[in-house]
């Protein structure tokens, strides 16, 4: 069953203008005219370069960005015209884990008030108001569950690494038991090794708490091991959609070679499906 369809989706940015007001004279497509859908309990790996509308088109998913024309359907429901109270409940299905860690989690909150924040601004998750004992067991289960200790709750952010961090931001995202996580460039940022362990651990996650991923990444050997699926997209359009065998060892598009030569494979990531 079809969790998310997107459907002739486009987001265009004006170009041109300067900083004195001057009009701007033309337009960036960032995303042209894209259409897929993700099925429930499985992951997109959404690849390509740096600037191909990617990031864009995730949080046009989320909508996060306006778009410009297109439609964009959350179990059934078109979250494009969708009201403001409407979305926020929506919101709660719909998590993003973002590239630097760092940058996403607040310096200035401990670990126990970043993962425990969105009972707070959701507490209709909970059906009433979660007592502070209660929300702190469910922290300190969520911290196990990525593989932190209870230890963690008093610290900050620029107390742990890169991987580490972002372990601390994927555990707020699973806090109200999303439907979707678009994870947006989840690894980039880290070393090698620490990068495959997240990448298994998202793939654990998934099987434990039923998770659907859009996995946007520059590399197709990172994503081929926890894609069903690819979409391969440059200069904001998909320019090839497959299964993730059918990407990875019968790519039609030039394009797509490119991509699949340009990383190696990694050896710590787990090959079992």
């Amino acid at each position: 069953m079809a969790l998310v369809e997107v459907e002739h989706i486009s987001k265009i940015y004006p170009s041109g203008g300067n900083a004195f007001g001057g009009r701007a004279y033309g337009e960036v497509r960032a995303v042209d005219d894209v259409s897929l859908t993700i099925a429930e309990g499985e992951t997109l790996g959404l690849v390509g370069e740096s600037g191909s509308g990617k990031s864009t088109l995730g949080r046009l998913i989320l909508r996060l960005v306006e778009p410009s024309s297109g439609t964009v359907r959350f179990r059934g429901q078109n979250i494009t015209r969708a009201s403001s109270g409407t979305l926020r409940g929506l919101r709660r299905e719909m998590q993003i884990v973002f590239q630097d860690p760092f940058e996403s989690l607040n310096p200035r909150m401990k670990v126990e008030k970043i993962v425990g924040e969105p009972w707070l601004i959701h507490p209709e998750a909970s059906h009433g108001k979660v007592s502070r004992d209660e929300r702190r067991r469910r922290v300190v289960e969520l911290l196990r569950a990525v593989g932190l200790e209870e230890s963690a709750l008093g610290r900050y952010p620029h107390e742990f690494s890169g991987g580490q961090r972002q372990r601390i931001g994927i555990a707020r995202a699973l806090a109200l038991k999303p439907k979707l996580i678009v994870a947006d460039e989840p690894v980039s940022a880290l070393d090698v090794s620490v990068g495959a362990q997240i990448v298994n651990l998202m793939r654990d996650l998934q099987r434990e708490f039923g998770l659907t991923y859009l996995f946007i990444s520059h590399s197709i050997p990172v994503v081929r091991y926890l894609a069903t699926q690819i979409a391969v997209m440059h200069h904001g359009r998909v320019v090839e959609l497959g299964t993730t065998s059918q990407i990875t060892e019968a790519p039609r598009e030039e394009y797509t070679r490119t991509l699949l030569a340009a990383t190696p494979e990694i050896s710590e990531l787990r090959t079992q499906r």
